[in-house]
């Protein structure tokens, strides 16, 4: 399997939950696993084997594309049509590749596993981030 092929047009909400309103500290695009850098302020890209704790701790998913430096609005938790085709029921984790999401199978040695939350649909999923906080052997 590979990390959700996401077209950044169809992401929304899907129903109630927790946004925040943020700037982006690097290019993002709808559909992205972000961070909040605490350094800048700004969201910035998760990735689950990075170098830097802070960066393998998503704070949600971009709900529109910004540029560095314009406003980002992040789906922090409840239901997200993510814009890829999902499958109800499987768990989607934060991916080794920055802003990526992708399913268990794909997580190996040295990841650090965060569940992003279950797919509701087929295209949508609940979002409730949870961390593991050590890498997987």
């Amino acid at each position: 399997m590979a990390d959700l092929v996401i077209t950044a047009a169809n992401v929304a909400r899907a129903g109630d939950g927790i946004d925040d309103h943020g700037t982006a500290g690097v290019a993002v695009t709808a559909g992205q696993a972000v961070y909040l850098d605490s350094a800048t302020g700004t969201y910035k890209l998760a990735d689950n084997d990075s170098a830097t704790a802070e960066a393998r701790s998503p704070d949600g998913i971009a709900l529109n594309p910004a540029a560095i430096g314009q406003p980002l609005v992040v789906r922090k938790k409840g239901r997200i049509t993510i814009g890829a085709a999902v499958t109800a029921g499987v768990p989607y984790y934060l991916s080794s590749t920055a802003g990526g999401i992708c399913p268990a199978a794909d997580l190996g040695s040295g990841d650090y596993p965060t569940l992003l939350g279950f797919a509701v649909s087929a295209t949508v999923i609940d979002l409730k981030i949870i961390e593991a906080g050590v890498a997987l052997a």
